[in-house]
């Protein structure tokens, strides 16, 4: 295993968002190819996804988080708690979702969407304004110390079918993923992914076992350095 030893970095807020579609045999899930020359990653196979940034704590969706995701979002989250802080990992994760691979995770605002960020007020001109009410958080890991970069990642899952433009997705400039794909499981095992998207898809696949697995509210995985070690356990 490669070994870093940066300085000490606190880890950032971030969110991935998983697509999950299943509308044909397999459940597949939207996939891109991190550039080679990234800082974070590179090469590697992920899902959309990145951090937090002050548009996702000022805009406001058109409909909120799931009450028991808010919950699980705000248990044990760093610094002070917050459902402003929960929201704004859930709008992390459509926006970049939306900025990387061109998907919609929102439904129709009808004018009312007024924005000076950047990044939502292209999202905004689609016609759309995020929807949280269907997200679940599964997972949630933190970078562990000595990397080039570190974040404190939610991993959110949703079905594709609250996809507003599944088919026919935008065209965005920008190339942070490549090669972007629905991919399958069997697929998946034999692509360049991080450990912990490795980790992911196994609670993934574990929970559609599962009817209930996903319920909002539910125990979601947690994998973090403590000073005993790397730590993997439920909260």
């Amino acid at each position: 295993m490669k070994k870093y030893n940066h300085p000490y970095m606190r880890p950032k807020d971030a969110a991935t968002l998983i697509i999950l579609r299943k509308d044909t045999g397999e459940p597949r899930f939207m996939m891109g190819k991190r550039h080679e020359n990234s800082k974070f990653m590179p090469g590697k196979f992920v899902f959309p996804g990145g951090r937090v940034d002050a548009g996702d704590c000022r805009v406001k969706p058109i409909t909120g988080l799931h009450p028991g995701v808010e919950q699980s979002l705000v248990n044990k989250m760093r610094g002070t708690p917050s459902p402003l802080r929960a929201r704004a990992l859930a709008m992390a994760a459509i926006r970049e979702t939306f900025e990387e691979v061109g998907l919609i995770i929102g439904k129709p605002h009808n004018g009312s969407f007024n924005t000076r960020s950047v990044g939502w007020k292209l999202f905004g001109e689609t016609g759309n304004a995020p929807a949280l009410d269907q997200m679940r958080l599964i997972a949630r890991a933190i970078t562990p110390p000595g990397r080039p970069r570190r974040f404190d990642a939610r991993f959110f899952v949703i079905d594709a079918s609250e996809v507003a433009n599944l088919d026919n997705p935008c065209q965005i400039d920008n190339d942070e993923l490549l090669e972007c794909h629905w991919v399958g499981f069997e697929a998946a095992k034999d692509m360049n992914l991080p450990d912990i998207t490795h980790e992911v898809l196994s609670i993934l696949s574990k929970g559609l076992e599962q009817p209930d697995s996903f319920k909002p509210g539910n125990p979601v995985h947690f994998q973090h350095m403590t000073t005993s070690g790397w730590c993997s356990e439920t909260v």
